[in-house]
């Protein structure tokens, strides 16, 4: 068996070495020229995402190039605590890190190459033929290539998915601005490693120290209207600059501080969410990761629910006698997992965006039902989710 991999992010190169793994050839197809070894800030690789990662044996890179961060403290605008969050699985053997997700692509890439896997650049699908022998895959140089199935790992605006549907919804928009920063030379009243969030008055401001002293931040500004595609983008970094410091001029904190000695302020850009995709799999082809599913980033699950994905589709493609058989086995397990993250991160999304009614509400219940929601169950279900490589897939 042959897989086309469309993608060379994240997912792609987890399901490349997962599908490895199984015994089945793959080749990714990356449309752009080069590397992504400059997109975009900072994230969080679940103790699960690191967890499926180790199931295939392919987690030592991606743990060297981030540092733990087991949890997070809830900060009010007065500098009120609100509560605590465990982002790691209860068992404590595996800690959630945090790395720039630039870093987090080299990893699985140079990973995977040094597997033997090969990744072709500049390779940008437009189509896919689907037919009883297989699919070709048609790529915008005028070349093809043929496999018995097709893995759309493209992300958000994933050009699979809409072969799979041209009736797909679109990415839909949180009402929240994200950019953030890099500042050295600022102390910060934070252990190594503890998140700090402050819900701020008029934004949403969250920072981490690295090991070597660097304070990572980023910050949530509320935008009801979603911005024209590239305008966020294209303001500069010192027009942004003195926008957040008079955002987050009433707040408690080190946010100002941060702002004002970060050197650059890294481009913006609005968060998305994929919800609600009706057709993840046709034929031959199938959608894994952000092209199926992308949380906001509030949910720190994107990175892990996509390693999860790759994993999970390898087995079930190792496991059942069809590739139909293995994509339905695959979405019904898949689905009311990462469709329930994606729910809570929205949910969360609302609470960085309260007016000033809301705020009030906010701050007098969060300690209270936080340590019931975020240290429980959900915790548990989140970041204790565990794959057993060797336990067969059920069809």
């Amino acid at each position: 068996m042959k897989a086309l991999i469309i993608g060379g992010g994240i997912a792609g190169p987890s399901a490349a070495m997962a599908l490895r793994q199984a015994g089945i050839d793959v080749t990714v197809y990356e449309a752009h020229a080069g590397g992504a070894d400059n997109a975009g800030v900072f994230i969080t690789l679940g103790s699960n995402g690191i967890d499926a990662l180790r199931s295939i044996g392919a987690d030592a890179l991606a743990v060297a190039a981030g540092f733990p961060t087991p949890g997070i403290d809830m900060v009010s605008t007065t500098g009120k605590a609100l509560g605590q969050v465990r982002t790691s699985r209860p068992e404590g053997d595996i800690t959630s890190r945090t790395l720039k997700r630039a870093d987090l692509y080299r990893a699985l890439r140079d990973e995977a190459q040094r597997r033997g896997i090969d990744i072709q650049h500049d390779k940008r699908l437009v189509d896919v033929e689907d037919a009883a022998d297989g699919i070709r895959a048609i790529f915008a140089d005028g070349t093809e290539v043929h496999g018995d199935l097709l893995i759309g790992c493209d992300g958000l605006h994933s050009t699979v998915r809409k072969l799979i549907d041209p009736a797909a919804p679109a990415p839909a928009y949180s009402g929240l601005i994200g950019l953030g920063g890099y500042t050295r030379g600022v102390p910060v009243n934070t252990e190594v490693g503890s998140y700090q969030m402050v819900f701020g008055k008029r934004a949403f401001f969250g920072y981490a120290l690295a090991p070597n002293g660097e304070v990572w931040w980023f910050a949530n500004l509320p935008r009801p209207n979603e911005p024209a595609r590239g305008e966020v983008e294209g303001i500069s970094s010192e027009q942004w600059r003195s926008r957040l410091t008079e955002l987050f001029a009433d707040d408690a904190g080190p946010a100002v501080e941060l702002i004002r000695a970060s050197k650059e302020i890294l481009p913006a850009s609005p968060v998305h969410a994929m919800v609600g995709v009706p057709a993840w799999h046709r034929g031959r082809t199938i959608i894994i990761g952000d092209a199926a599913h992308a949380p906001s980033p509030t949910s720190g699950q994107g990175a892990s629910l996509s390693i999860e994905d790759a994993v999970e589709l390898a087995k079930a493609l190792r496991d059942l006698p069809t590739i139909e058989s293995a994509f339905t086995a695959y979405e019904a397990l898949r689905r009311p997992r990462v469709e329930r993250i994606v729910r809570q991160a929205a949910r969360i999304n609302n609470n960085k965006a309260a007016g000033p009614v809301g705020r009030v509400f906010r701050d007098l219940m969060m300690p209270m039902i936080l340590p019931r929601l975020a240290n429980g169950e959900q915790t548990r279900q989140t970041y204790g989710y565990h794959i057993d490589w060797n336990a067969p897939t059920a069809a």
